[in-house]
């Protein structure tokens, strides 16, 4: 039997920014099978770009391994970005625990919706969200966005 990692979660710190750009690039690579650099510039100042929201970052030893943010939009709604899991440490739980606690964030912060977008042909993403409970909302332009009521 394979003993599940130990992970940490906390909120995302500068001196982070280098291992978060690389986790979220190479999960990009990974589902694009290629990599335009110019396409993620808030991956450039992740603490610039992501002020005011709740950037969450997975830790397993000295190695990140897991990213999320919610985004708010408006008092009641914010947005899921930036979900990322190491390619190796899929299957341990360890996005879904970052999903409960960027949810957990939301409630505290009055958030009662959240959305998200992601490519419609990611079908193994597109499972993981329907599996926590985000419903479809619509497609467009080759995208899924979801929505979830807290």
């Amino acid at each position: 039997m394979v003993e599940e990692p130990s992970v940490k979660i906390r909120r995302f710190h500068p001196a982070d920014q280098d291992a978060v750009k690389t986790l979220i690039l190479a999960g990009l690579q990974e589902h694009w099978g290629a990599l335009d650099t110019t396409k993620n510039p808030d991956l450039d100042d992740i603490a610039a770009a992501y002020k005011g929201a709740t950037f969450l970052v997975a830790w397993c030893g000295e190695r990140v391994v897991g990213t999320g943010a919610l985004i708010p939009k408006s008092e009641t709604t914010a947005e899921i970005a930036r979900m990322s899991v190491a390619a190796d440490m899929r299957r341990y739980g360890i996005g879904t625990e970052l999903l409960h606690r960027l949810c957990a964030c939301a409630w505290d912060q009055g958030i009662r919706r959240i959305v998200l977008e992601t490519t419609e042909t990611w079908q193994d993403v597109i499972a993981f969200y329907l599996r926590f409970g985000f419903r479809i909302t619509h497609y467009q332009e080759g995208d899924v966005y979801f929505a979830l009521d807290l």
